[in-house]
């Protein structure tokens, strides 16, 4: 009988067969030209005998056996597979299918483990709502490329599709529909199972003081009633950070949600704070005056980020925040987390290098912005990124801790999400699992890559093409 043995968790090296390479590139890779006939009839998965202790309590990997069979020999089955954890993401890359149906690989020797530790990627699902399917079937696509972070960017300025228990109101009215286009404490748990049995973290993101126009609709006297003159204008701006009203409810919501996502990891927002409307308001000028904090709006920002992370920290999360709160010289703690999101690679270098310098620990998006896109093979750009090349000393770059993908959601819904996200994201995968010594070419990648875009077609991802040309199975989803 074949068979393989694997661990639950750390990194392995699998003494495996493959004809071809598989995406993201492994750190160390050696193929024989000897070949190996597979019988799906004579496969199987055990544990080995060392591995005895962990047999009871190793249900992901359980669950990922029985998943398996869909992707290694697809002819057994119909419908639209789910995917493994990373080693077996990577052995089921390996098997190839001869022309007449039977199966084979080739002896090939893997030795890997990921470069970064944080592999994201953010969903908006404020500016439009995903529908629960398109969130599974991506999170489906993302194990196939080791990405392992699913970053919920779940509410925004346009809606509050998140329903809370304990303030129901802010999507009865804040969502774009109460009953169609919001995700329920069900729903919410059927992401956390999916993503965890595919060894995927799921982040969450409730971005505040601004982008929470949603938020006020089912919240009265949470946002800032802007003034027009002496009078108030009709209008509201971010949450009030001159009430304490403010931060009882946030503290309220926060103790909530951050029971509801069990990550360690919190994404608090912080960005793009718009001052305009805190400046016409009487009361947050007198607030700043009796503050201290004279004319300076970044102050008063600061005083509400750094309330809001300690609530957060009291309630054990550790905080992700955009790089606009360490911009606006915050007190936070040493642990907090930054996220790069601004600039071109000279900005984003010299952002990178302060933080580190600073000793937070840091994630890079700004690179990875693939809501834009532009004709042509724009997935070169995401390639050539390097996330250590930045002015710093080797323990500053210790401090990298991964990076991210983020598909805004301004002009992306469930019609386009997967072409627009597939195959582009995979070069961010690779760049933030694989040897970056070996993976520098994106010439070199770009037959691999091709060949992972028909793999991904025939797990039913709807991946758009890379060049002219075509798969032997092309996508049957239409």
């Amino acid at each position: 009988m074949q068979s393989i043995s694997h661990l639950c968790r750390g990194s392995c090296t699998l003494h495996i067969f493959c004809v071809e390479s598989v995406w993201p590139l492994p750190q160390k890779l050696a193929i024989s030209e000897e070949r190996y006939p597979l019988s799906p009839t004579h496969f199987n998965f055990y544990y080995g005998e060392d591995q005895a202790s962990i047999m009871k309590d190793c249900s992901l990997l359980d669950s990922a056996f029985t998943r398996y069979f869909p992707l290694i020999f697809p002819d057994l089955t119909s419908g639209n597979p789910p995917t493994t954890l990373p080693g077996l993401e990577t052995f089921s890359q390996l098997v190839q299918q001869e022309e007449d149906g039977t199966y084979f690989i080739n002896k090939t020797e893997i030795e890997d483990f990921p470069s970064f530790q944080y592999r994201g990627i953010l969903l908006d699902t404020s500016r439009h709502f995903l529908p629960l399917k398109a969130i599974l079937n991506t999170l489906d696509a993302m194990a196939y490329s080791k990405f392992n972070v699913f970053h919920w960017h779940i509410v925004d300025d346009p809606s509050f599709p998140y329903q809370s228990r304990t303030f129901p109101d802010l999507s009865s009215k804040g969502a774009y529909h109460p009953m169609s286009h919001i995700y329920t404490q069900s729903d919410v748990r059927r992401v956390l199972t999916h993503a965890r049995l595919r060894g995927i973290r799921v982040i969450p993101e409730f971005d505040s003081p601004g982008h929470t126009q949603s938020w006020g609709k089912g919240q009265p006297n949470l946002l800032t009633p802007c003034y027009k003159g002496s009078s108030p204008s009709g209008t509201f701006g971010p949450i009030n950070p001159a009430s304490a009203l403010s931060y009882i409810f946030m503290s309220q919501f926060l103790k909530e949600v951050t029971s509801v996502f069990p990550d360690p990891y919190f994404h608090l927002g912080g960005d793009e704070v718009n001052f305009s409307c805190w400046q016409s308001n009487p009361d947050v000028r007198a607030f700043m005056q009796k503050m201290g904090f004279g004319k300076d709006y970044t102050k008063l920002e600061s005083f509400y980020m750094e309330n809001i992370v300690n609530i957060t920290s009291n309630l054990n999360k550790t905080s992700i925040v955009w790089q606009d709160v360490f911009d606006y010289h915050e007190r936070i703690p040493k642990d907090t987390i930054l996220h790069i999101w601004k600039g071109l690679p000279a900005q984003y270098k010299a952002e990178t290098s302060r933080m580190t310098k600073a000793g937070h620990r840091v994630l890079l998006g700004a690179p990875w912005y693939i809501n834009h896109i532009a004709y042509g093979q724009d997935w070169r750009i995401s390639y050539n990124v390097q996330p250590l090349n930045f002015s710093g000393t080797e323990e500053q770059k210790k401090l990298v801790i991964g990076g991210e993908v983020s598909m805004w959601g301004e002009y992306v819904d469930a019609t386009n999400l997967s072409p627009r996200l597939w195959p582009r994201a995979c070069a961010a995968a690779e760049r933030l699992w694989s040897d970056e010594s070996q993976t520098r070419s994106a010439e070199a990648a770009f037959p691999r890559l091709q060949a992972f875009r028909c793999s991904l077609l025939r797990r039913g991802v709807r991946a758009e093409p890379l060049s002219p040309g075509h798969c032997s199975d092309e996508y049957r989803g239409i």
